[in-house]
């Protein structure tokens, strides 16, 4: 099972250094997708293949909260580094970071997108019938 340990971590790699007063948002966050895929998937637990998908909805939702509830919290969060282009297979996501053709905020919500919605056709791999 993914923790609140991987979240840190994916956030740092990020550039966000994870705050004492954030440790109850953080948590939230992590319950929330960990409970949003066992239901969708109708398991127990996230599967191991999933965990690192789960990390990323995760951080996601936690840059979600910061950038509603507390956007100075963010400020100084640089997306310039974070993601230039990813190509899995046939599929291409470009971000236009450092391109000047997105404002820093539309960048932002574009990355928190992408956390919250990559891998979600993965899901199917792992979901049981109910009955």
């Amino acid at each position: 099972m993914f923790e609140v340990d991987s979240v840190k971590e994916r956030l740092k790699s990020f550039g966000y250094e994870v705050k004492a007063e954030d440790a109850f948002v953080l948590g939230f966050c992590v319950e929330k997708v960990h409970n949003t895929m066992k239901n969708d998937i109708n398991c127990q637990d996230v599967p191991e293949g999933l965990e690192y998908i789960a990390v990323d909805m995760a951080a996601g939702e936690f840059l979600l909260s910061k950038k509603t509830f507390a956007p100075t919290d963010l400020e100084g969060f640089d997306l310039d580094y974070a993601v230039k282009q990813i190509q899995i297979g046939d599929t291409n996501t470009v971000f236009a970071t450092g391109e000047g053709s997105q404002t820093p905020e539309q960048r932002l919500s574009a990355f928190i997108s992408y956390l919250l919605s990559y891998g979600k056709s993965e899901f199917d791999s792992f979901r049981r019938i109910r009955w």
